[in-house]
């Protein structure tokens, strides 16, 4: 039986800010693609290079487990993937010239080889994974090694032949996500995630999904791997995962990685009565969506089962500008959600996006005011990002020359021409968040002088804090003023 090197192309040291950060969370993709490969038979083994230094750090790997096939297979539940740093794209290249040097067969699935798959065979690939990646990643070894000619019988791949590159017919989804192994927890050193967590939050986190894909349709959200289906694992799958991997690692929190946590009618009351029966006691984070979240019920039993943290792609303050989006929510339910959050005690946190087309200073100060009257927990924010296979990239590619992708999640250019600068965004970026920092420090204080025993230790450095971040704040006001005449 043949050999296969499994690896991933995100390299936590070449994104500054996610390395400073120190949240790090295993490639789950791989890991689920590496176990599909193992209950086949093959003989797997992983570089992991979430803690590698280099691309040339695979070099002893591929020596030392000498593969006929050299997989890298793209973790496409983390939305870092799903950016395609260039950093990453240039260690993904280098590895495939090393392994193809060494005489393996180079085959890469990921989020940008599958927007790119013509660059990808030009840097050494031999085969472009398109879509979701297991079982197609298993029908082409087994071809392979089986003496093929041809692989044009198996969708969802990109290849050459002779001088051309042949494309074959499109990959359906996998709809019973609980048929699929477990991912191979076993092949990841968890030490060094385990020992980042602890000095950057004083607890460990693990990621685990129990969807893929997202049915609705935001013309700027990328959708190369699941698309636009939306399948669910079953409650029971979820919490046997669960149950294995406290005993194994003994994590303390985990995050939910799906697109949309618990869309299936009735799914998340479901985990939280199987939590409870189970005694399962579990802190977890969720990504969202406002019109989600003030269904019946739902918030309720996602406290219940646990949940610490919801995200929610709240994105704008402006109607108008949700509705350029095609978002298909409104600034309604987005202060209705946070409301019910707050109330079960569940921290919101707001993904927002700064630069989409049309958008006026208007819209950026209803943005800021969203956010000063809701005060949600945590932001993101972003500039609008163009990927391709989306309306939103149709309409400004014209613009976007030869940079279309950032280096690094900290990078924030906006790459298409609009209102306002790139030098604007970027410092609308900090003067948000100094925003929010200052209103949290003046919220506990007012907190403070009416029930003075109510604070706690972190409260105080946070009021501290917004004395500090009230100047930066005034100052951020006229530099954004300023730049907005440029």
């Amino acid at each position: 039986m043949k050999k296969i090197l499994l690896s991933h192309s995100y390299f936590l040291r070449f994104d500054p800010k996610q390395w400073a950060t120190g949240q790090p969370y295993a490639p789950l993709g791989t890991l689920y693609a590496a176990a599909q490969l193992r209950e086949h038979g093959y003989a797997v083994s992983l570089f992991d290079t979430m803690f590698a230094t280099a691309a040339t750090d695979v070099v002893p790997h591929l020596d030392r487990a000498a593969p006929n096939f050299f997989v890298l297979y793209d973790d496409g539940f983390n939305y870092l993937t799903k950016m395609c740093l260039t950093n990453m794209r240039e260690a993904a290249f280098r590895m495939a010239r090393l392994a193809k040097d060494r005489g393996c067969t180079v085959i890469v699935c990921s989020s940008d080889s599958t927007d790119h798959y013509e660059q990808y065979l030009q840097e050494g690939a031999d085969y472009i994974i398109l879509g979701e990646g297991e079982m197609t990643l298993l029908e082409l070894v087994n071809a392979l090694q089986a003496g093929t000619t041809s692989c044009s019988h198996i969708p969802g791949l990109a290849y050459r032949s002779a001088d051309t590159v042949v494309k074959t017919g499109k990959r359906g989804v996998i709809r019973d996500l609980d048929s699929l192994p477990l991912p191979a927890w076993d092949l990841v050193d968890i030490t060094p995630y385990r020992a980042m967590w602890l000095k950057s939050t004083g607890y460990f986190s693990m990621n685990m999904g129990t969807t893929r894909g997202c049915p609705f349709k935001c013309n700027w959200c990328a959708k190369p791997i699941y698309g636009n289906r939306y399948h669910s694992r079953s409650p029971r799958h979820v919490v046997r995962e669960l149950q294995l991997l406290k005993a194994q690692f003994q994590f303390d929190h985990i995050w939910f990685c799906d697109d949309i946590f618990g869309l299936k009618p009735g799914w998340v009351q479901e985990f939280a009565t199987l939590c409870e029966q189970e005694q399962l006691s579990l802190r977890f984070k969720i990504q969202s969506r406002a019109d989600l979240l003030v269904q019946e019920d739902y918030v309720y039993w996602l406290a219940k089962a646990g949940c610490e943290n919801a995200w929610m792609g709240a994105e704008s303050g402006s109607q108008a500008i949700l509705d350029a989006m095609d978002k298909g929510t409104t600034i309604d339910q987005i202060r209705q959600a946070t409301q019910l959050l707050k109330q079960h005690h569940i921290r919101p946190g707001f993904f927002i996006q700064f630069g989409y087309p049309g958008e006026t200073r208007e819209d950026i100060e209803k943005t800021i005011q969203l956010i000063r009257e809701l005060m949600p927990a945590e932001l993101g924010i972003s500039v609008s990002y163009p990927l391709p296979g989306t309306l939103f990239y149709e309409r400004v590619k014209h613009d976007l020359h030869s940079k279309a992708n950032w280096t690094d999640s900290d990078e924030l250019q906006l790459m298409f021409r609009n209102k306002y600068s790139p030098a604007f965004y970027k410092k609308l970026h900090r003067h948000v968040h100094h925003v929010l920092r200052t209103e949290q420090g003046w919220q506990l204080l007012r907190k403070g002088l009416r029930h003075p025993f109510s604070l706690q230790g972190t409260d105080f450095k946070k009021i501290a804090a917004a004395c500090l971040y009230l100047p930066r704040t005034v100052l951020g006001r006229w530099q954004l003023k300023q730049l907005s005449y440029e």
